[in-house]
């Protein structure tokens, strides 16, 4: 007879049979994601709206790094993504460099522009958010104020014929593909379960021997790795540029709605998130064009009424089991 609090075989197995199946249909999910927007272009789709959605996905799932993860909520998230945008566009138009340089360059300075921040995350709850819409405000102006034969002043930057659509809009594909990888590997990885731990209580984490900052910043890094990414691949895609709609809070504001709608602190939450609202807008936009921002607004406060911890979210807290299968 087993002792009590020991580890059966049969449970073993059944713990691997559950982590084996909740791969597999994360995985199938990403395979249709990627194998839909892929075709896209081929089949002459709707070419913008698909962008438009890949890109949405790879920022839901980038702030699902840090805000999901560590419970730490950047309101100024958009910094990241703006200087993507014009990292990408000023290599490009003012110094000839290759997109396909540009773009994985955008990235670093993601990586650069959230190590110079990397000091506001020893603030807590709505201090953070704050300092950090703070300084996304102070990257925009920054941008307009910069000699216009380098950053375009507060006209921005056109790329005009410079750039190609169809290469840009596969640039995105690839940058979703490997935000949703990584949050894979982070979602089974030890530093996953030391960013949940630290989320749950960071005094606790501490005394466990888990080193909360260092910890906390590698996932400050990888969710301003990717929004810049998306910046890089946005600015590839539309050619133009300018710092009202790259630095514009709204992309900050819809990002945390799409992952919040699916579920923070999971990984399939922000996709499912995302891909509903973004297909409702679609659709709620072609059927009433006039009251499209009434309706969405009136949506998304359903959803955080009746669903506040998302769709993925909720299912999981009135449906227990299904913990064995959500990633």
């Amino acid at each position: 007879m087993a002792k009590s609090g020991t580890i059966k075989p049969d449970d073993f197995s059944e713990e691997i049979s559950a982590q084996r199946l909740k791969s597999s249909l994360w995985y199938t999910i990403i395979t249709v994601l990627i194998l839909s927007c892929f075709l896209v272009p081929l089949q002459d789709g709707n070419l913008s709206f698909m962008f438009s959605l890949m890109m949405w996905v790879t920022l839901a799932t980038g702030i699902n790094f840090i805000a999901g993860f560590t419970g730490y909520m950047p309101f100024g998230y958009v910094a990241f993504y703006g200087i993507g945008t014009y990292v990408t566009a000023i290599l490009v138009k003012v110094l000839g460099v290759s997109e396909y340089l540009a773009v994985p360059a955008a990235g670093l300075s993601g990586i650069l522009l959230a190590l110079l921040f990397a000091p506001t995350l020893r603030l807590n709850g709505i201090f953070f958010a704050i300092v950090s819409l703070s300084l996304a405000v102070v990257c925009q102006r920054l941008m307009s104020l910069l000699p216009e034969e380098i950053t375009g002043g507060s006209h921005g930057l056109n790329l005009g014929v410079a750039t190609d659509r169809t290469h840009g809009y596969y640039a995105m594909l690839i940058i979703m593909f490997v935000a949703l990888v990584s949050a894979s590997w982070l979602g089974q990885s030890r530093l996953g379960k030391a960013l949940k731990a630290i989320r749950d209580d960071p005094d606790a984490a501490d005394a466990m021997g888990i080193h909360v900052s260092r910890v906390r910043l590698y996932a400050w890094i990888m969710s301003a790795f990717f929004a810049a990414l998306a910046g890089g691949a946005q600015a590839w895609f539309t050619g133009a540029l300018d710092p009202i709609t790259a630095f514009d809070v709204l992309i900050t504001a819809k990002t945390v709605i799409y992952a919040m709608a699916g579920g923070l602190g999971t990984i399939i939450g922000p996709v499912v998130g995302t891909v509903t609202l973004v297909w409702i807008d679609e659709i709620v936009w072609q059927q009433f064009p006039v009251l499209n921002n009434f309706l969405l607004g009136l949506i998304i406060t359903l959803l955080i009424l009746f669903m506040p911890r998302g769709v993925v979210g909720s299912l999981m807290q009135h449906f227990p089991h299904l913990r064995k299968y959500i990633m």
